[in-house]
């Protein structure tokens, strides 16, 4: 629950002067500023250094300023790369030993596909996308925050938010800094408190949906089929990611959905999963790295979460990244968008547009717009994530169907590679092209299904085919849905 002030809080006192340190001295002193940001991720650490160099007074708040340790984040398309870009903050990719990523390789059944980027997206070459080491990256990032005159980081763990009695505004939040309460406040406070939000149920009725979860081991030396791609490997069970995250360091994610019977404590748990099902699919050039990682033992977790994005409702605060909108990570598109929404709000929250941001009743109309003008991006990645996930973890025969059709479309070269891969990379921002592409593939599946039945099953086939149909209707459409909720 909030903490709520019945009474409207005390002024600071005020300032003789508006120069850089009085206005620094406001933030450390008082513990006052425009804006307050819950959270020195991706987004939030991007979102305070953005807001700052537009002249605003931003007080950052994170619970640790350790480097962080996850085994997700570590693939940015290059939809995100030109987002960071877009915000001055490309130099946060160097000296973090991030490797090039120049599309990706499918790997159905031990047969693969090149899937690279699309030539014709940017002039001078094909995009790049980059993998690294997800700690390095923001740690980079908060470096860039911490350099910024306008910015004020503080190493607290934010407990509660307060709400004003009166009129039900957000004030700013309370938090605890070394077992001592502490209280800050901003006439907008952005909270980007991430995949596990204590905040967000009391202000968005969605809950985030996981029935899986990845598992990952860090490969030293990996020999990947195809250098400077991401790997899909693609089986009887979930897909398998595969991607450099530094010179000698290749991350390797499993999918393991609830209630697997090869994971289960009598099979060996994860680990008698990851070694008697998954090893065996993986091609052979990998398979000596990933078992030595199995017997290191080094497990980590991370729940694949599904949440659809809400409209921003609440007078002086905003939901925003993981805390408001997640999708599966199987395509990497959790920093494009963060990153594609922080230059997004810079242009609706700059100063010439939102001179004061205590304007409530403007940052509510702004954040209405920003919520349906994301939409071509995000619901794109949302939806594309979600999809994909779906055929790749295939299990019936409609799912499995889908999932030929998925490979053998790729097989086809040009526009049926260019405007999938163009899709996820975060270039292609068009809802339409990406149910064009997919039902393109249904269609695909369903003529594999005809010409491989003999004559005389061709009305099973033909029902099947209904079937395959049917299926990818029940995959896109619920999350389509999903994306016109508001």
């Amino acid at each position: 629950m909030p903490l709520i002030l019945d009474t409207p809080p005390p002024s600071p006192p005020p300032l003789l002067t508006t120069s850089e340190d009085s206005i620094a001295l406001r933030r450390t002193l008082h513990h006052t500023g425009d804006v307050v940001v819950v959270g020195a991720g991706i987004l939030g650490s991007a979102v305070a250094i953005t807001l700052a160099r537009q002249g605003r007074s931003v007080v950052l708040l994170e619970r640790s300023l350790k480097e962080p340790d996850r085994i997700v984040g570590e693939l940015l398309q290059p939809g995100g790369v030109e987002a960071l870009e877009k915000l001055g903050l490309r130099e946060c990719l160097d000296e973090i030993d991030a490797r090039v990523v120049k599309g990706y390789e499918v790997i159905y059944y031990g047969e693969g596909v090149e899937i690279p980027y699309p030539a014709n997206a940017v002039s001078g070459g094909r995009p790049e996308g980059r993998s690294f080491h997800h700690g390095r990256f923001i740690r980079r990032l908060r470096e860039a925050a911490m350099k910024e005159p306008n910015i004020t980081v503080v190493e607290t763990t934010v407990t509660e938010i307060i709400k004003s009695g009166w009129t039900g505004q957000i004030l700013g939040v309370e938090s605890s800094t070394r077992g001592e309460k502490d209280y800050y406040f901003g006439d907008l406070t952005i909270i980007a408190d991430g995949y596990a939000s204590k905040f967000r149920k009391e202000y968005i009725s969605y809950a985030p949906v996981s029935k899986s979860k990845f598992w990952g081991l860090e490969l030293k030396d990996a020999d990947l089929p195809r250098p400077d791609h991401g790997h899909v490997v693609l089986g009887e069970g979930a897909p398998v990611l595969l991607y450099q995250i530094g010179t000698h360091e290749t991350r390797a994610l499993v999918d393991v959905p609830e209630g697997l019977p090869s994971a289960s404590v009598a099979n060996g748990g994860v680990k008698g999963h990851l070694k008697n099902t998954v090893l065996p699919t993986l091609p052979k050039c990998v398979q000596s790295s990933f078992e030595l990682a199995i017997d290191e033992g080094k497990l980590r977790s991370m729940p694949n979460s599904f949440l659809p994005p809400s409209i921003n409702r609440k007078p002086g605060m905003v939901l925003l990244g993981d805390a408001m909108n997640m999708r599966h990570p199987l395509t990497g598109g959790g920093m494009t968008v963060a990153l594609n929404d922080v230059v997004l709000l810079r242009d609706l929250l700059k100063p010439e547009v939102v001179p004061d941001l205590g304007d409530t009743t403007l940052v509510l109309k702004q954040m209405k717009t920003f919520h349906w003008r994301r939409k071509n991006l995000t619901s794109v990645i949302n939806i594309l994530a979600q999809a994909l996930y779906s055929l790749f973890a295939a299990n019936d025969p409609q799912l499995k169907a889908l999932q030929r059709g998925c490979f053998r479309y790729f097989q086809r070269g040009g526009n049926c590679v260019d405007g999938p891969i163009g899709l996820l990379a975060g270039i292609i921002r068009q809802p339409l092209v990406l149910i064009y592409h997919f039902f393109s593939v249904a269609v695909l599946a369903i003529w594999l299904a005809l010409s491989e039945s003999p004559l005389y099953r061709l009305p099973l086939a033909a029902l099947s085919g209904v079937g395959i149909f049917w299926k990818a209707c029940l995959v896109l459409f619920p999350f389509l849905f999903s994306e016109l909720r508001s």
